[in-house]
């Protein structure tokens, strides 16, 4: 025991050296203990989760503080359309409810101030409209005349110019009404982007080796058997950044090549596909290593747009993946097979990946080794231009002392002639 406590004193007087100021944790109750932990993974997982685009495709934006709220209201048809579906029909009913009120008003009004409600049930006397006893007789004549029903109880007169003009006047901003509300309903029925809702992304982005290159890739498909004509895809990058000035730029957006300048963004979206990007030196995950990419505050929106076959309207689907939905070191399962006579889409298997053999290292670092791969070859090329010269200047150096050992011969020969 004693060699034991003469250890733990030595680690704390260890520990005291290496760093002088300890900072003790106060003792929190049980309650508050297990409760940090879970305040902080839910703060986390807020931060994580925070997107720009949802997966369901849209915007994570909301406007606040819209001065100029009017614009609203000189769009008005774009601005019914654009309502939920319980203030649309809501408005729908107010708007026939409170024209059928205004008119059914109007036309009692009229009967008054003619005096028929004191000659009801005197045949001597011409009413404006007939059988008109009353606000609520009112208010069904005025349905029947915006609505063109027409009972045949409840009828004008010749004997009431102004009820002749009002009935122009009902009649023709009735038309109006209907060819407003019908339309906006038509439109909304009809929107573009229900059709977006049988066009499906992967639920996870995959990094791996597609023809010796690194690749970035996701998987799109469409449900329905009616194609979509013309069909592209876009990708963006949705990542803060700082500028050399010092500007911040919160989410800023920049480009991901699918395809754009050799055409494989421009998509025959029969059967689904796999959206591959090459990482290299216009790639933003140039740099991106496999360590690194979980540090990455980064989200991937992904488009696809295209024309409606059935209707020719253009539709847009929308879908987006953050840092924790990129797989890397993944490929996607096979979904198609060849049957007999046809080809089969199993849509099972639509979001299953399987682990390939990657490398860590990021498109950059993968560069640089396949360059010291080379280097080798110039050093021995560079070794013998070296060795080459080394011999020439040798020869050169022997033809020199040859030259010299016969001049000095021939000047033997003269003096001993000379002698």
């Amino acid at each position: 025991f004693s060699v034991a406590a003469n250890v733990l004193e030595e680690d704390s007087m260890e520990q005291d050296i290496e760093s002088p100021v300890t900072i003790h944790q106060p003792k929190l109750p049980k309650q508050a203990r297990e409760d940090l932990p879970k305040n902080i993974s839910k703060e986390c997982a807020k931060r994580k989760i925070q997107r720009y685009v949802r997966k369901d495709g849209k915007c994570n934006v909301h406007h606040g503080n819209v001065r100029e709220t009017y614009r609203y209201l000189t769009d008005i048809f774009t601005t019914l359309v654009d309502l939920k579906w319980r203030f649309n029909l809501l408005i729908f009913v107010m708007v026939y409810t409170v024209t059928w009120l205004f008119f059914g008003m109007i036309w009692w009004l009229i009967a008054y101030m003619r005096g028929d409600m004191d000659h009801i049930g005197d045949s001597t006397w011409t009413p404006c409209v007939s059988n008109l006893n009353g606000f609520v007789s009112a208010f069904l004549f005025s349905i029947e005349t915006e609505t063109t029903i027409g009972y045949g109880y409840r009828v004008i007169t010749d004997k009431c110019p102004e009820g002749i003009i009002l009935l122009l006047v009902q009649s023709v901003l009735g038309s109006i009404v209907n060819a407003f509300m019908v339309g906006c309903m038509f439109v909304k029925i009809s929107q573009p982007k229900k059709r977006a809702e049988t066009l499906v992304f992967s639920t996870n982005a995959v990094i791996s080796m597609r023809d010796g290159k690194l690749c970035l890739m996701f998987r799109v498909g469409d449900l329905r058997n009616s194609h979509i004509v013309e069909a592209s895809i876009r990708a963006k990058l949705i990542k803060s950044k700082q500028t050399k000035e010092g500007e911040f730029i919160p989410l800023n957006q920049t480009d991901i090549n699918v395809g754009y300048y050799t055409g494989d963004d421009r998509l025959f979206l029969v059967s689904p596909l796999i959206i591959s990007h090459e990482i290299n030196q216009q790639s933003p995950f140039w740099e991106i290593s496999k360590a690194q990419l979980p540090k990455e505050e980064l989200e991937i929106v992904v488009i696809l747009e295209g024309m409606v076959e059935a209707t020719g309207m253009t539709c847009q689907a929308r879908s987006s993946y953050i840092t924790s939905e990129i797989l890397w070191g993944y490929r996607f399962t096979p979904v198609l097979t060849l049957e007999d006579g046809f080809y089969e889409v199993d849509y099972n298997s639509f979001h299953e990946t399987y682990e390939t053999n990657t490398p860590v290292y990021s498109a950059k670092e993968l560069a640089e080794m396949a360059s010291r791969a080379e280097l080798p070859l110039t050093w021995s090329v560079s070794s013998k231009l070296d060795q080459h010269a080394e011999l020439e200047t040798e020869e050169e150096e022997k033809n020199q002392e040859d030259q010299n050992e016969r001049n000095g011969d021939v000047a033997n020969l003269e003096n001993e002639s000379k002698v």
